[in-house]
């Protein structure tokens, strides 16, 4: 069926109002087409809410359901079904051009819709580019950090040599070699700030769609610490950039030379200090949720209790199996020698008891060991996020709060010493070389985890598969290492989303698959240990009852996932 014609005509046509008067009298006369004159008005309606295409489609799907039916007695001027009803009425091109306002409301459809399918290539466009631009961001990090942490302290150094003994060829090198390291690090800055910006607005406006829940908690959180990265980021480009002139008024002998190692010292201070107190705000954040972890306690020693009574309780079951057994052998024993009628309603009464016992101690038995299992998987899921928090605050210690104020007082000493108030001295290229030492070992120890965890992904998949995951088939050794130098790429099957599984497990509702069995005070736990990774009711913006409905909905399993995964890694 073609698609109906959009008029701009204020009015419709003499032919188009003559063959709808000619389909009504077609269509019966008395009742019959006073139906159809409603039906068609009902049509115009349907056709002014949802559109021109949507009616035309509607009917399209009316119709070719209306021919798949055994044709009935055709020669009524009634239609013998409601679907015939409808086809019979008229046709869908007769709606188009019924009246005036439809085709405004067509034509406003239109531009719509239009508008809105111009838009998805657009933000497709800009979604690709921004993946682009990140895969080119991680390519540019190792360089970077090589960079920042050897070429441009090392040409510091040799300019500061150059200066005490007045080689100018060796100043000049080491100024044209400052000048290209400044422009790596700058490229590299520059980039991360655009990528950063994207994804801070892009998880912004999800954590805006989702208003509550993990989703929301998760968005929102990864958009404001993204546009906190992205606006030290251009302070950083700053810096570099200063750099950059800085080393070119060296290689140019500019007059104006100490001016901007000035600025370029300036810049590198206050970058550094920057960098330095939002490090130290992390540590404080990890320092904070560890103690809620560890104020939780061993869940073996606050489950004691628990694991004792349904421990005393799988022991009692097994007893009563026992004796149970004993009264069948001792109605069978009695029974010998006698009819079988004396004493076999007995002896099967005494078996169906028998049997009972046995499916109570099953599940007895069944209890105790999945609630031993729970308590030991909780316990690990503790131990594990400790040990997250500790890595945490060590990294930032070493590279945040030393590193960055080290490169700080070294920006520092470079331009009290351009501005004259000290004489030449290593001082200032010693304290960055430092720092930039401290960051380059934080950022190698990433790194080679990184790698690490990208070829155990590969090579080991079993290692940390979900559960309810087939088997995967394992790469070999040289495809397992080439996966792991993609750089660009993040750990999906590591550790850390096992424990988040883990986690989301235990803390689950009944209504949940593979958490029904999990004892109510296991459960509480579980979520207690939720609330101390900063996962609870407060930042999800729900209450307590309507938080704990979110953990028994399986549709939210993936959300909760995440929303775990990202926990264990922040402050």
């Amino acid at each position: 069926m073609s698609t109906p014609v959009q008029h701009t005509s204020p009015r419709p046509s003499v032919a188009t109002l003559a063959s709808a008067r000619q389909r009504r009298q077609e269509g019966g006369s008395g009742a019959g087409s006073a139906s159809g004159t409603s039906a068609e008005a009902a049509f115009l309606r349907f056709q002014s809410a949802v559109g021109n295409r949507a009616a035309a489609a509607t009917v399209q799907r009316v119709r070719n359901a209306t021919a798949e039916r055994a044709p009935e007695s055709t020669g009524s001027s009634r239609p013998s079904s409601p679907d015939s009803f409808v086809t019979a009425a008229s046709a869908p091109e007769s709606f188009v051009t019924a009246s005036a306002p439809e085709s405004f409301v067509t034509a406003r459809e239109t531009e719509a819709d239009d508008a809105a399918a111009g838009a998805r290539p657009v933000d497709d466009l800009a979604k690709r580019a921004a993946e682009l631009m990140d895969r080119f961001k991680k390519n540019l990090d190792p360089v970077d950090n090589a960079v920042k942490g050897a070429q441009a302290p090392t040409s510091a150094g040799l300019g500061q040599a150059a200066t005490a003994s007045g080689n100018g060829a060796l100043k000049h090198d080491a100024a044209a070699s400052g000048t290209s390291a400044g422009a790596w690090n700058l490229l590299t800055e520059v980039t991360g700030v655009v990528v950063n910006a994207y994804d801070s607005l892009k998880n912004l406006k999800d954590a805006r769609r989702n208003r509550t829940g993990a989703a929301h908690h998760t968005a929102s959180r990864r958009g404001k610490t993204k546009g906190a990265d992205a606006v030290v980021g251009t302070a950083s480009s700053g810096g570099y950039g200063a750099a950059v002139a800085k080393e070119a008024t060296k290689v140019q002998g500019a007059a104006d030379a100490a001016t901007a190692a000035e600025v370029s010292g300036i810049f590198s201070a206050v970058t550094g200090l920057w960098k330095g107190a939002r490090a130290a705000g992390k540590v404080g954040g990890a320092t904070r949720k560890y103690k809620r972890i560890k104020r939780l306690g061993d869940p073996a020693a606050v489950h004691a209790e628990l694991l004792g009574r349904l421990r005393e309780e799988a022991n009692q079951a097994e007893q009563r199996v026992d004796e149970a057994f004993e009264r069948l052998n001792a109605i069978r024993e009695a029974g010998q020698g006698r009819p079988p009628r004396e004493w076999y309603p007995a002896a099967e009464a005494a078996f169906d008891a028998l049997r009972e016992e046995y499916e109570r101690a099953g599940r007895a038995t069944a209890a105790h060991q999945r609630a031993v299992q729970d308590t030991e998987a909780l316990g690990e899921s503790q131990k594990y996020a400790k040990k997250k928090q500790v890595a945490k605050i060590g990294k930032e210690t070493v590279g945040g709060v030393v590193g960055e104020p080290a490169k700080a007082a070294g920006g520092i000493v470079a331009a009290v010493t351009a501005a004259g108030v000290l004489g030449s001295n290593p001082g200032g290229w010693i304290a960055a070389a430092v720092g930039a030492g401290l960051i380059l070992g934080v950022a190698g120890y990433k790194a080679g985890r990184a790698v690490t965890k990208r070829y155990e992904e590969a090579r080991h998949p079993e290692r940390w598969a979900a559960e309810d995951e087939g088997p995967v088939q394992a790469k070999s050794r040289t495809d397992s290492l080439k996966h792991s130098l993609k750089v660009w790429k993040k750990v999906s099957k590591g550790e850390r989303q096992a424990m988040a599984r883990k986690i989301y497990g235990l803390a689950a509702g009944p209504g949940v698959p593979g958490s029904a069995d999990t004892t109510p005070e296991l459960r509480q736990s579980a979520r207690e240990l939720l609330v101390a990774l900063k996962a609870g009711p407060e930042q999800h913006k729900l209450a307590p009852e309507a938080w704990a409905a979110t953990l028994d909905d399986p549709e939210q399993k993936a959300a909760w996932v995440k929303e775990i995964a990202e926990q264990l890694a922040s402050g």
